[in-house]
């Protein structure tokens, strides 16, 4: 009796076990089905996800190609194969627009005013973000939400105070007073951008160069201002961004005077001088003009632009 009981036991084990000798798994057939409802459902998320990357993509995308495809045909092949490449690099136009419609000025002036104003916004905007957010005080918090509601107030609602305290400084239809009305327009969002990413970085840093002699001014100069570039490139190719496309504040702030007007004004100086005679080969070309320094600007930067982004998520 105790040997059948022995027996009956080992084959009661063996069945429960398996051949391997490891416990069988009862609940193994009610998992598989939902890991493959799980993974069906984030298979098609991701099919989602990425037809609507893909869409956005050619929305972008095709506009400007399509701006590029027609700035090198003449104003019979825009009108009659809009859709069609063009017959033959018809590079014309590029010099009407250059040179007729002073294309050249507007674009030199542009330069000069975006790079004054794009130096002025990025010193003046990192060095009140270093300090709003590495520095303690009274008013500190204040100050930091008062740039931030910066960002909220409409531009046009201080076009017309603008106009005149320009013009009581003696500043219209001048370079700086351009270049100064841009830095204060930009210097909210800069500040907001630089304040969250100097707060990720090390503080012991900081610390460690004032211990071995640095003063304050020279710790942010050399220590924490290198350490804040993937941070001071993205902001700037958004300033520049921003900055470049300006159209209202140049329209208000240069009247009078074609000889200070911008790319933005000169390209609708463009269109609208034509009358009943249409330059459109003209006018796709300068549009690319002034495209193309915003793009090259963003495939230079752009690792450094997603690693500013990402800096602050990734800390």
């Amino acid at each position: 009796m105790r040997v059948r009981t022995t027996r009956s036991t080992a084959r009661s084990a063996a069945r429960s076990t398996g051949a391997s000798g490891i416990p069988a798994q009862r609940g193994k057939r009610a998992e598989g089905p939902r890991g493959s409802r799980v993974g069906s459902e984030g298979g098609l998320l991701n099919v989602f996800s990425h037809g609507v990357l893909l869409l956005w993509a050619l929305m972008v995308t095709l506009p400007l190609l399509w701006a590029v495809m027609s700035a090198f045909k003449t104003d019979k092949e825009i009108f009659t194969s809009p859709w069609s490449p063009p017959s033959g690099l018809h590079v014309d136009a590029w010099g009407r627009a250059w040179y007729q419609a002073h294309m050249s000025q507007y674009f030199l002036n542009s330069l000069i005013v975006v790079a004054g104003s794009l130096a002025g916004t990025m010193l003046l905007g990192s060095m009140a973000a270093y300090v709003l957010a590495r520095f303690e005080f009274p008013g500190n918090r204040f100050l930091y939400y008062l740039f931030v509601a910066g960002m909220s107030f409409p531009i046009i609602l201080a076009l017309v105070p603008l106009f005149f305290v320009m013009e009581n400084m003696h500043l219209l239809n001048t370079y700086p007073g351009l270049i100064l009305v841009y830095i204060a327009y930009s210097l909210p969002f800069t500040i907001f951008f630089l304040s969250g990413f100097f707060r990720t970085l090390p503080t012991s840093v900081a610390e460690a160069a004032l211990i071995d002699g640095a003063s304050h001014t020279r710790t942010f100069f050399q220590v924490m201002l290198p350490m804040a570039r993937p941070g001071l490139i993205s902001v700037g190719i958004f300033n520049f961004l921003g900055q470049w496309n300006q159209y209202l504040l140049p329209t208000v702030l240069n009247v009078g005077d074609d000889d200070k007007k911008l790319l933005p004004q000169g390209l609708v100086a463009l269109a609208v001088s034509q009358g009943y005679k249409g330059d459109w080969s003209g006018l796709f070309a300068g549009l690319v003009m002034a495209m193309l320094p915003v793009l090259g600007a963003y495939i230079v930067f752009q690792r450094q632009v997603q690693a500013g982004l990402t800096a602050g998520a990734l800390k």
